[in-house]
């Protein structure tokens, strides 16, 4: 039988709630109306407690009730966090914070003010992490913790050098990172697997995907070289090659990734390429087509991720640019696969 009354809350949740908060709410709350702590009163709220967890914790579940009680409310994901694969060639991946949180953020605050130029212009490319989470989830935090979370963010802007300060991805990146290390041991205590290494990850994805890397990956030096290739390349060169690039006909709109890499699982490599194509179309000038902007874009893209594909797959992929970006008969030599980035 469907409950009755309102399940979210019961669990003091918002119906947009994800799957990770209603965990952290169903266990903080129990703790608190735990017999042992409020009485054999609570025995009652504690039962009351669990059946909310467990219809909202069950997307089928989840989807019926609110069907039912909460019909505008569109079906909820099955996971707010996606899952992905490990990348351990990612800085810090795999390492834990220092035991004390309020250490480790005074000491992610000091690698904040030494952020690279290099490292500045990943972090703009940086994914979001989920802040609204966290704003989910304070109710169950001590005044101390909660306290410590108002001030991340103005302690992170600070922090951060003047053009990146308002700057929404470099900012995000900053204090997603910052609540990882502030609230790994609360986060650790109130999530089971696979929420909590992924509520994890997402927080200091962006973070990680760009301090401490190299500007374009593990190809760096290749696009380096193809980038100043590109600058030297004359006027009357370059008309040449936009007529190349367009006898060569139509560009496809997607960005093909070799087999094994995904954008959604290699982000730092994501951030990369993108790096690359902004930085390589800069060299272009106005006006240029927008066909040659496309094309230019999808061969800097397959320079970035040269060790994953075929020889033959990446000449196709350089197109008309191959020589220009490369030199004449240029022989590109694929990274072994220790030297791909996460």
């Amino acid at each position: 039988m469907l409950p009755p009354d309102d399940l979210y809350a019961r669990l003091e949740l918002p119906l947009d709630a994800s799957f990770e908060a209603i965990e952290i709410a169903w266990r903080a709350l129990l703790k608190r109306h735990h017999p042992d702590v409020a009485g054999a009163a609570a025995d009652d709220v504690a039962k009351r407690i669990n059946v909310a967890h467990d219809w909202l914790s069950d997307p089928d579940l989840r989807q019926r009730y609110d069907r039912e009680r909460h019909p505008r409310r569109r079906a909820p994901e099955r996971a707010t966090f996606a899952a992905t694969r490990p990348r351990p060639t990612v800085a810090h991946s795999g390492r834990r914070p220092p035991a004390d949180p309020a250490r480790a953020v005074e000491e992610h605050l000091a690698r904040i003010r030494l952020l690279t130029e290099d490292e500045l212009d990943r972090l703009s490319l940086a994914q979001a992490p989920p802040i609204a989470f966290v704003a989910s989830i304070s109710r169950f935090l001590s005044a101390d913790q909660v306290a410590a979370v108002e001030g991340l963010e103005r302690r992170v802007q600070d922090a951060l050098p003047p053009r990146a300060r308002w700057d929404v991805a470099s900012r995000d990146a900053a204090i997603g990172y910052a609540h990882e290390l502030l609230l790994r041991p609360f986060l650790d205590e109130h999530l089971s697997e696979p929420f909590r290494e992924r509520v994890h990850e997402r927080l200091a994805r962006g973070w990680q995907t760009a301090v401490g890397q190299p500007r374009y990956g593990p190809n760096t030096a290749s696009v380096n070289a193809a980038l100043e290739r590109l600058r030297a390349t004359p006027p009357l060169a370059m008309s040449r090659q936009t007529v190349d690039v367009a006898t060569a006909g139509s560009v496809p709109s997607n960005l093909p990734w070799p087999a094994g890499l995904s954008a959604e699982d290699d982000d730092a490599l994501r951030v990369s390429s993108a790096l690359a194509q902004r930085d390589a179309i800069a060299i272009l000038g106005d006006p240029v087509p927008s066909f040659v902007r496309k094309s230019l874009a999808r061969a800097m893209h397959a320079l970035v991720l040269q060790h994953g594909f075929r020889r033959a797959e990446l000449d196709r992929l350089l197109g008309p640019w191959r020589d220009v970006l490369l030199g004449p008969q240029a022989v590109v030599r694929p990274l072994s696969r220790a030297g791909r980035q996460g």
